[in-house]
């Protein structure tokens, strides 16, 4: 049982500490001897003081009612899990500080399990997005061809964007319309290109030659000897950061408003093909997942894109 008396706790403050009981005070003396840093002080102390406002009872006698009772409160109040997870975790470090000291024999929040957080659903585009999208490289040029492919294959075999900038040519089989990756783990798998890439992919080689020669216009001088597919305007390695600035400016173009990565093509790449009847086991092999539940959040983007179709479109939705 707690061996401390407070007075009736009041509402969070960051600025008045003259009010604080006195095991506020002695708890923020003990997180400064311990070294921890000013914001994290000042993060502790504000949660504490929100969850103080809650209950009429002092913070050093809770029990484990109070605790659970609180995370209920937050919950009820429309705090996200997140939030509720970080005031757990000031309650135990307080209570951790309580039994460290003395002052109590229990830490009420030892059987608190923290709340789940939701994982946030991927951002996706619709099929006419990825079609304006696609559709807005300039083709006469070869960094147009070169980016039209690079777009076209990230969309058609679900990449991860360090996959698709370090793809080499020895990775790709034209003719039986595959290509090789290596991902996370060193785990290859083969995929299969589909028309369009496939297509993209042999009109950009025919002419990848020209980037080989970088700007000096000699032929092999810069990256010759670079095996990658895709190369820069001077003919060396792209790297991710080239390719993010490749997608915005197409996103932008394509007046696409959604604010888009590279992986948002991976994600509408998965999302799309569920859409279309895809077993979820085969879009875990495509996308090179190890673990069936990281490929199911996409189950959840498509029942999502469903039922916001169906309440636009359908007269009672």
């Amino acid at each position: 049982m707690s061996k401390t008396r407070a007075t009736k706790p009041r509402l969070p403050s960051l600025t008045t500490t003259d009010t604080d009981p006195e095991y506020l005070t002695e708890f923020r003396i003990n997180m400064l001897a311990r070294g921890l840093a000013t914001r994290t002080r000042n993060a502790y102390i504000r949660d504490l003081r929100t969850c103080m406002a809650i209950s009429e009872r002092a913070l050093t006698d809770w029990q484990e009612t109070d605790v659970a009772g609180c995370l209920v409160y937050l919950q009820n109040q429309g705090k996200s899990p997140r939030t509720q997870a970080r005031m757990l975790a000031s309650l135990r470090q307080f209570f951790l500080w309580q039994v460290g000291d003395g002052v109590r024999d229990d830490n009420p929040c030892e059987n608190i399990k923290n709340p789940k957080a939701d994982k946030p659903l991927p951002k996706t585009l619709s099929e006419d997005d990825i079609t304006r999208l696609l559709g807005t490289p300039d083709l006469a040029t070869i960094l147009g061809l070169r980016d039209k492919a690079m777009l076209e294959v990230m969309y058609a075999c679900g990449l991860r964007v360090s996959e698709l900038v370090n793809l080499s040519l020895d990775e790709l089989n034209l003719n039986a319309g595959w290509l090789q990756v290596t991902g996370k783990g060193g785990k290859t798998r083969l995929i299969p290109l589909g028309e369009y890439a496939h297509n993209a992919l042999q009109s950009y080689l025919v002419r990848r030659h020209e980037l080989t020669a970088g700007k000096s216009g000699k032929v092999g001088t810069k990256g010759g000897d670079c095996q990658a597919v895709f190369l820069t305007e001077q003919g060396g390695y792209m790297t991710r950061h080239n390719f993010w600035h490749l997608i915005k400016k197409y996103a932008l173009l394509a007046g696409i408003k959604t604010d888009i990565s590279p992986h948002t093509l991976r994600h509408a790449f998965a999302t799309h093909l569920l859409n279309h009847g895809a077993d979820l086991r085969s879009v875990q092999l495509l996308l090179g997942h190890s673990d069936l539940s990281t490929t199911q959040i996409y189950t959840h983007v498509a029942t999502a894109r469903l039922q916001a179709l169906h309440e636009e479109h359908h007269p009672r939705g």
